[in-house]
């Protein structure tokens, strides 16, 4: 017996990784827990679904929750957005606490930065393209270095946050309504400096992923333009990140077709990075009906759909499912009482239970 164990430490993870096969279950049921930190340094207490108070992250961890995202932002200037190195550190230190798997998510600038707003930092703006490609590389690999020594190196680290039209505007700006002012070449070296600069601090042995993270979560078209040009300027990534809302990103059919393309034609493996849905009526469905209730009810159905469509992509490649964000008013995980809602329970039949009771253990 004790020989046999003895093989299958030697010799089986390195069968399945010859295979491809992953042997561990990193399949993220995730939560971007960015704000968590701040609302209980301010004092907000939150309740499990049976009324007992808890720390947020004891709570998303018994419920199977398993991957937390943090954002990080160049220099913060608002009491809103305190997502500074330091505290990225101290997050970061809880999501270990509780054992998580850490996904960080570079703005790269000094506020949100999505789509429609990818703000260059203040710091930066003034610099030639040359010294700014220079600025994220030293930016990057400090703060990459920071996490490390800390001992809260994360699991894997998108470089931009949806970055479909690019990022440190107007420099690194992609545009689809005027394409030759589109600045691919700008954009992928920024990009490139930066996973440089991770590649590095990790010692290039690939154990933090890379992820690229873009909002066409139903869009093929899109995604086939952004991941091709990906591929003509050799940018070196892991993971596509898709953001997929329903008031913004199509049907869940369109979902499902664009992941099919993109794990076909690109071989990744994918995580849809933000999804959410309203617990409560919103202003997205005043005009066009709505694919679940807006209820606690059908924001549960909401994730689990989505979760089903991500399961089933091709060859094995759909990876996880990230919330944006649980704390927010309305459409996240808590009521106004901040007592969780239904949606709590979503991949419980699917993480639960998390240790095995037969006495043996999971080969790492």
């Amino acid at each position: 017996m004790r020989i046999l164990k003895l093989i299958l430490i030697l010799f089986v993870p390195a069968f399945l990784q010859a295979q491809n096969l992953p042997y561990q279950n990193d399949y993220a049921f995730g939560l971007d827990v960015s704000f968590v930190k701040q609302r209980e340094d301010n004092g907000e207490k939150y309740m499990d679904s049976d009324s007992t108070v808890k720390p947020c992250l004891k709570i998303f961890r018994e419920h199977g929750y398993n991957w937390g995202r943090i954002m990080i932002c160049n220099e913060p200037t608002s009491s809103r957005l305190t997502q500074d190195i330091k505290y990225v550190v101290s997050a970061a230190q809880d999501l270990k606490k509780y054992g998580y798997r850490f996904l960080l998510d570079y703005m790269m600038s000094n506020g949100w930065a999505n789509p429609m707003v990818q703000p260059t930092p203040s710091g930066w703006k003034n610099l030639t393209h040359a010294e700014r490609v220079k600025a994220v590389y030293q930016y990057v690999k400090e703060t990459m270095t920071a996490l490390r020594d800390a001992g809260v190196m994360p699991d894997m680290v998108q470089v931009g946050n949806e970055i479909g039209n690019g990022f440190l505007w107007p420099d690194g700006r992609i545009r689809y309504d005027t394409l030759e002012l589109s600045r691919w070449k700008n954009f992928t070296e920024y990009l490139s400096a930066g996973i440089k600069a991770i590649r590095e601090v990790t010692g290039n042995e690939k154990s933090v992923k890379i992820m690229l993270h873009v909002d066409h979560g139903g869009d093929i078209p899109m995604t086939k333009n952004f991941f091709d040009k990906m591929r003509e300027y050799k940018v070196d990534y892991d993971v596509i990140g898709f953001s997929f809302y329903p008031w913004s990103h199509g049907t869940l059919l369109d979902l499902r077709d664009n992941l099919r393309f993109a794990a076909r034609q690109y071989g990744k493996e994918i995580i849809v990075v933000e999804t959410g849905y309203y617990w409560r009526t919103s202003n997205y469905f005043r005009n066009n009906p709505s694919p679940f209730p807006e209820t606690p009810d059908g924001q549960e159905e909401w994730i689990k759909a989505v979760n089903e469509i991500v399961l089933n992509t091709p060859d094995g490649l759909g990876r996880g499912v990230f919330w944006w964000e649980p704390m927010s008013r309305g459409r996240g995980y808590f009521d106004d009482s901040r007592k969780a809602q239904p949606i709590i329970h979503a991949f419980e039949k699917y993480a639960l239970p998390v240790n095995r009771t037969d006495g043996q253990t999971r080969i790492q």
